[in-house]
């Protein structure tokens, strides 16, 4: 074991927002990387959760044309190894974004395996991907590299359909933890 380690803001995010959230949840380091960045159990410590955690900083101000800007809250960039999300052996994928300009912070809560699945679907047999995800002023959360800016206007506009590319359902969505862990 390591002496010394540092959290990621990522790490620190997600586990503020969890203490704070979930009274019941202890939330754990581990003391090394293993692929895992948090680990949470439920109060008497016999169900647990593994968590990764990806953190980025928004875009919104410094990359999106202004004509856009106004209707995206946040947008994280993300490079990842996709044999690192299939063969993950943390539960959930958590990214956040921490809002520029509306000063929220966004997670997006995935099962590895369906992040794997939605990636694969969007980018093919790439071994690293570039991902974005945008959230919307309409709280809707869509993966959008690569997308034309029709497509990127149909998103801000709320017109946009894609399952693969949607990632709505996993927006601020601490339902699967609390499915594991109980409802406390």
């Amino acid at each position: 074991m390591q002496t010394l380690f540092t959290v990621h803001a990522g790490e620190y995010l997600v586990g503020s927002h969890i203490e704070r959230n979930f009274k019941n949840y202890n939330v754990w380091v581990p003391s090394r990387d293993s692929g895992i960045d948090l680990l949470v159990t439920n109060s008497n410590n016999k169900r647990t959760i593994s968590l990764q955690v990806k953190f980025s900083k928004d875009y919104v101000p410094t990359h999106m044309e202004p004509l856009l800007q106004n209707k995206v809250k946040a947008w994280g960039w993300w490079t990842l190894n996709k044999d690192k999300i299939k063969n993950s052996s943390a539960d959930l994928w958590i990214f956040i974004i921490q809002s520029f300009h509306d000063k929220t912070i966004e997670y997006i809560v995935v099962p590895h395996r369906e992040l794997y699945k939605k990636l694969k679907k969007i980018h093919g047999n790439k071994k690293l991907i570039q991902s974005y995800l945008w959230v919307t002023n309409k709280n809707k959360c869509w993966e959008t590299r690569g997308l034309s800016k029709e497509d990127q206007k149909s998103i801000v506009n709320n017109l946009y359909s894609n399952d693969s590319r949607n990632f709505t359902v996993y927006l601020n969505n601490w339902k699967l933890l609390k499915r594991r862990l109980g409802r406390k």
